[in-house]
């Protein structure tokens, strides 16, 4: 009996043919989605260009490995955070910052297009909380609960910093992205159940709760810091049919036109139901109209391929900070991924949450292609070996 070693590729190609896939659905649905006549510009064009340099953004990360990700984990963090204070300080009555939809969340460039800095702050502070959990697990060897409090305090902090700047924005979506990542890392960071259990039972009551009383006692939902825009989307979530003609039209909408693609849907702009932002947030919509049923469970397993995928990277590496920072990236795409679709099919409350590699936005994509550079680096800087034997 011969043992044969085989070096693991270090490029994953199968990410990388995932990411292409999506991308051509992404054009596709975009293509017809942009035919509604809601804007002018041809979102294929411009997606193709993020498309590409988020690529490129990919590519270039992918030279870090593991100790000089590291070394500037915080100095994104800061960058970051300092553009989210500039967003804060700055006046809504220029151009340069001004308000969209009530949300005050990006930076208008000329001949470049809206910048939203929450969608790299998302990236930048996994990295951070990856370090965190490394460092802290370095210097407190023997872990007691009074250090795994400390540990939960560090990590909480970091997140709580950015997350009350994104609210002031105010963007509730992209805040609850981040109290996703947050306890996908905080599940696998070693803290104690002994101090998990009541929190996570904590946090379940107090959701449970706020339902509870948005469907029996609405009017005290003031107490909890529910702005008077966000009791409508809990209204026309429970009951669209009522508030069709304001709040609710999306959703009701994105329901007629998701039920009526059935299994197989319509064919390729063949769309009846007017659905708007058919190319961003309701991206899924067009899809289940057009490709119904099939077309949806299509996109749905690539996004299941994907988060195989990177799971596999982090279970592959040895290195506790590439691990952390696998899951902080799965954390992010599912929630999108599960938010997004929820919403479109009246599960969850509309919080305008794009899906991942599919709709149009330049920031969006490119905080995922950046995320996806970094999973990329993971595999092309850890070496391991597969042992075959042969008779």
């Amino acid at each position: 009996m011969t043992s044969q070693r085989r070096q693991i590729p270090k490029i994953d190609y199968g990410i990388i043919l995932t990411l292409m896939l999506m991308m051509i659905a992404s054009l596709v649905i975009i293509y017809s989605a942009q035919t509604t006549g809601q804007y002018k510009q041809n979102f294929v064009f411009q997606q193709v260009f993020w498309y590409t340099l988020g690529s490129a953004v990919a590519v270039f990360v992918m030279q870090f490995d593991s100790e000089q990700l590291r070394k500037i984990s915080w100095y994104l963090y800061g960058i970051g955070l300092f553009m989210l204070i500039v967003l804060f300080l700055a006046p809504d009555n220029i151009d340069f910052t001004r308000k969209v939809n009530g949300a005050q969340s990006w930076f208008f460039i000329p001949k470049v297009g809206a910048i939203q800095p929450s969608e790299f702050m998302k990236v930048f502070t996994i990295l951070v909380l990856a370090r965190i959990a490394t460092d802290h697990h370095v210097k407190f060897i023997h872990k007691t609960t009074k250090t795994d409090f400390w540990l939960l305090l560090k990590l909480g902090f970091a997140i709580a910093v950015p997350v009350l700047f994104i609210l002031k924005q105010p963007d509730l979506g992209t805040s609850l992205v981040f109290l996703a990542i947050f306890l996908g890392m905080v599940l696998v960071s070693g803290i104690t159940w002994k101090l998990l259990v009541p929190i996570f039972s904590g946090v379940t009551l107090l959701g449970g709760t706020v339902l509870y009383i948005a469907i029996e006692m609405p009017q005290y939902l003031k107490y909890f810091g529910v702005k008077p825009y966000q009791f409508k989307r809990i209204y026309s979530w429970l009951d669209p049919y009522t508030y069709q003609s304001n709040e609710g039209f999306q959703l009701v909408k994105s329901l007629q036109a998701i039920g009526s693609g059935m299994t197989s849907g319509k064919g390729f702009g063949n769309r009846e139901v007017y659905m708007p932002e058919s190319h961003s947030d309701f991206i899924f919509s067009t899809l289940g109209e057009e490709f119904g049923f099939i077309g949806g469970s299509i996109v749905i397993s690539l996004f299941f391929l994907l988060i195989y995928q990177i799971t596999r990277v982090g279970l592959d590496t040895k290195n506790p900070f590439y691990s952390y920072i696998c899951v902080g990236v799965i954390s992010m795409i599912t929630f999108h991924v599960f938010q997004n679709i929820g919403m479109t099919i009246g599960l969850l409350p509309i919080t305008g949450i794009p899906l991942p590699f599919i709709s149009y936005g330049g920031s969006s994509l490119l905080s995922n292609m950046l995320a996806i550079g970094i999973i990329m680096s993971i595999r092309y800087h850890f070496k391991k070996y597969m042992f075959s034997s042969n008779d």
